[in-house]
């Protein structure tokens, strides 16, 4: 099979296509022919051996990715037959990886069936990033009174606070920068706002007088300038991994990493599928690149020039 690999931490530039032995599943495994690989931010960090305190860096050389979706080809011991020739999406684990390859081995307990009718890309937008989107805006408590404002908005993540946040009835405001507006204001949001615009805090305050809810994800001096704008009794919901510069007593945050996404890892899975399907919310793959180009996704994503979802067109 081709996949890709890398031998050292460092650049995208690392990332090299190599043609590896076929992976044969062991006792309570399949193995699926991948159709379209994820890839996360955090497969940024961890290329680059910066991973967060609580995701240990692959031991080298190692085959990155943690998200696929394809049809099951193998099974191994202990494992149905009745898997083999199904439409599957799996999240291989926040350790996991393997994933930017033609073949990759799932434990069947993490294998999930796709919804009939999805595609592989939107499958693996939800399996990852939808799982995240559904456990934030679960503990963010949104109602019809807020007006929520979210970050990096034209983002796969952003994209999906955007319609959660609007399906509870409240204001919403999405921050981007240039042509990414568009995709802020077809996703929900009632407000688009240029972040790179040196007068954006003006802009913001006219348009938008009260905000009551942040959704912060990209940490530094952007949300802490918005998380001053909110009103007194208004909230951060942070999972961006910042936690200094953050201290108005009136203003509540809420850090949602951790255990409260990571203990409901199959319930938010089961939430984020179903919501794609039934289009209350529908991850936006925006950014693709066949497998041999994960470099230059690794690259978009680092530069910011990726929008939605950035997915690996995968094939044999």
């Amino acid at each position: 099979m081709h996949a890709i690999r890398q031998h050292a931490y460092g650049p995208p530039s690392v990332l090299q296509l190599e043609e590896l032995p076929d992976p044969q599943p062991g006792p309570g495994q399949v193995r699926v022919a991948v159709e379209v690989a994820g890839v996360h931010l955090l497969d940024t960090y961890l290329r680059a051996g910066k991973g967060p305190a609580t995701v240990a860096a692959p031991a080298l050389p190692v085959v990155p990715g943690r998200e696929v979706a394809g049809v099951v080809d193998r099974v191994g011991d202990g494992v149905t037959s009745a898997w083999l020739g199904r439409p599957v999406v799996v999240h291989l684990g926040p350790q996991g990886s393997g994933g930017y390859a033609e073949l990759v081995l799932a434990d069947v307990d993490r294998v999930r069936e796709r919804p009939a009718g999805m595609d592989a890309a939107t499958a693996v937008a939800a399996i990852g990033t939808g799982r995240t989107a559904a456990g934030i805006l679960d503990l963010a408590g949104i109602t019809a009174d807020d007006v929520v404002v979210v970050t990096s908005a034209a983002g796969g993540l952003g994209t999906l606070l955007l319609q959660g946040a609007r399906n509870t009835g409240a204001r919403v405001v999405g921050l981007a920068s240039g042509d990414k507006l568009e995709v802020v204001r077809r996703f929900g949001a009632h407000t688009a706002v240029d972040r790179r615009d040196p007068a954006w805090p003006d802009v913001l305050r006219a348009a938008e007088p009260r905000l009551t809810v942040l959704l912060d994800g990209v940490g530094g001096d952007l949300p802490r300038a918005l998380h001053a704008m909110l009103e007194p009794g208004g909230r951060t919901v942070r999972f961006s991994g910042d936690r200094e510069g953050y201290d108005e007593a009136d203003r509540e945050v809420v850090d949602v990493l951790g255990p409260a996404i990571t203990s409901r890892v199959a319930e938010l899975e089961k939430d984020a599928l179903e919501a794609a399907a039934d289009g209350s919310r529908v991850p936006f793959v925006g950014t693709v690149h066949p497998l041999a180009d994960a470099a230059l996704a690794h690259e978009a994503l680092e530069a910011g020039r990726a929008v939605g979802k950035v997915v690996l067109v995968v094939g044999r």
